[in-house]
């Protein structure tokens, strides 16, 4: 199912009994972060703040924090449908004969509904304000309580690549510095970072739309490749195009049904110290110098929603849309390493601390060689651990992966390190942005790798005694 708008999104999680609209008046400076955090971390609902201090503006938060709510966003029953559907795609040749060529229009015409559409007008041009405007009528969350301000943290920020003109579509928190400025928070290796390095002349343009239907306002935060636009990607979640309108002040293009969109641009050169912020590692990110993003327009939808998320300590709602990834993704991973079988990002990871993988190893140093493609395949480059273990590890089971990985390495000879790019929130690393990485070869080690000992093997009770022992288990009266 393909939601037109964010409302139509909270429709469908009352309906699922995956919401809670809240009455009482909480305050969006912290409290509204505490009420979010006790609910994901209790398998609680998404929340609705109805009456949010200082606004009346209600306040959307844990939309996706579920698996189940994720199904619900992109509207199947698992995530593994839109994988298969990438597996499909990727699988498409040719087909011989004009009855084969005949079979492959419905894919070809479904390919064909996945780019955007541009539209004359939208919904979030209900309301324009390009006078006596402010950040203030909207309930912007102080998340936690260093954090250097109140931040805009769930934005789909809009830039174009200033060489080919293709768009690009980044989740990069926004401080609020006043009524019409806000840092923009895109590290240095995201593609908003790109194109304000490839920028010419004075200004940047930049648009940022805030809350949409749950396809469009995900595809932000997708690890895409440079260029790829996130729209398409979005239309191909939802099975539908993503409406685009024309944005009033500047040459961009936003969802039309966005409930707020704030126009603007970067001043090439100006930064300002941005942050601390409580970060999704569980740690505050320090203060840094970023870009300032100046507001010159802002429209929105008659009584918009203003949707937000928190990050902090896991597991948080950004780790069911990163599991989310991790299973849509594992296809194309797996196009260009075909003998992964599966991998695993732990939450207590955080994405970029720690992935599990396992392969099908078919010749000496095998793991190490998946190690290594790892590290260049886009933003798996930040991954500072990388566990690879046999086919017949269950990787989704972390205890499993502990235990064989203890036993199954020599570790003088089994990690390796190697020196690269790392996150920029990783604030263990030697240098901002530059560190080491680790990679564990915890496969069972063959005599082309100089391992000439007996391997032992797993201890397993037979399936007869099993199946005997099901059934006395009955009769004993054991559950």
């Amino acid at each position: 199912m393909a939601y037109d708008d964010l409302r139509e999104f909270v429709k469908a999680l009352e309906k699922e009994k995956e919401l809670k609209r809240i009455g009482v008046e909480v305050s969006p400076e912290l409290e509204i972060t505490e009420f979010a955090d006790r609910s994901v971390k209790r398998g609680g609902p998404a929340l609705l703040f109805e009456k949010p201090k200082g606004s009346n503006i209600p306040v959307l938060i844990n939309a996706f924090a579920s698996m189940r709510r994720m199904e619900i966003a992109l509207g199947v029953a698992s995530v593994d449908e839109i994988a298969a559907r990438i597996a499909e795609f990727i699988e498409m040749r040719m087909p011989e004969g004009w009855i084969g060529k005949l079979k492959m229009l419905p894919k070809l015409a479904e390919m064909g509904a996945f780019f955007p559409k541009t539209v004359s007008d939208g919904p979030c041009k209900e309301k324009i304000r390009r006078d006596r405007f402010s950040l203030d009528y909207f309930p912007i969350l102080k998340c936690w309580p260093e954090d250097g301000g109140r931040f805009i943290t769930l934005p789909m920020v809009f830039s174009k690549n200033p060489d080919t003109g293709k768009r690009n579509c980044g989740c990069y928190r926004m401080q609020v510095f006043d009524e019409r400025t806000t840092g923009m928070h895109w590290q240095t290796h995201k593609q908003g970072a790109e194109h304000y390095r490839r920028a010419r002349g004075t200004r940047m343009e930049v648009a940022v739309a805030i809350g949409a239907d749950p396809a469009t306002m995900y595809s932000a935060i997708l690890p895409l490749p440079p260029d790829l636009d996130e729209m398409m990607i979005a239309g191909f979640l939802r099975s539908k195009p993503v409406q685009m309108v024309k944005c009033e002040t500047v040459d961009l293009e936003v969802p039309a049904n966005a409930e707020m969109v704030l126009e603007g641009y970067v001043e090439l050169g100006e930064l300002r110290r941005e942050g601390p912020f409580g970060d999704h590692t569980g740690f505050y990110s320090l203060d840094d110098d970023y870009p300032v993003f100046h507001i010159q327009c802002i429209t929105h939808r008659d009584k918009p929603i203003y949707a937000t998320t928190i990050v902090g300590p896991p597991p948080m709602e950004d780790f069911y849309m990163g599991k989310a990834i991790e299973r849509i993704f594992l296809p194309l991973m797996r196009l260009q390493l075909p003998e992964i079988c599966d991998i695993c990002m732990p939450a207590e990871g955080i994405f970029h601390n720690l992935i599990l993988v396992a392969i099908r190893k078919s010749y000496p140093g095998h793991a190490r060689k998946v190690m290594h493609a790892i590290w260049g395949l886009g933003q798996a480059m930040f991954s500072k651990c990388i566990v690879v273990v046999d086919e017949d590890v269950d990787v989704q089971d972390v205890r499993e992966v502990a235990w064989k990985a203890l036993n199954n390495i020599d570790p003088e000879r089994d990690i390796q390190f190697v020196m690269g790019p790392i996150d920029s929130l990783d604030h263990a690393s030697r240098l901002p942005n530059y560190g080491s990485k680790m990679g564990i070869d915890a496969t069972k080690k063959w005599p082309g790798e100089g391992f000439t000992r007996p391997w032992p093997g797993v201890i397993r009770m037979t399936d007869e005694v099993r199946a005997r022992v099901d059934e006395l288990w009955k009769r004993a009266g054991l559950k």
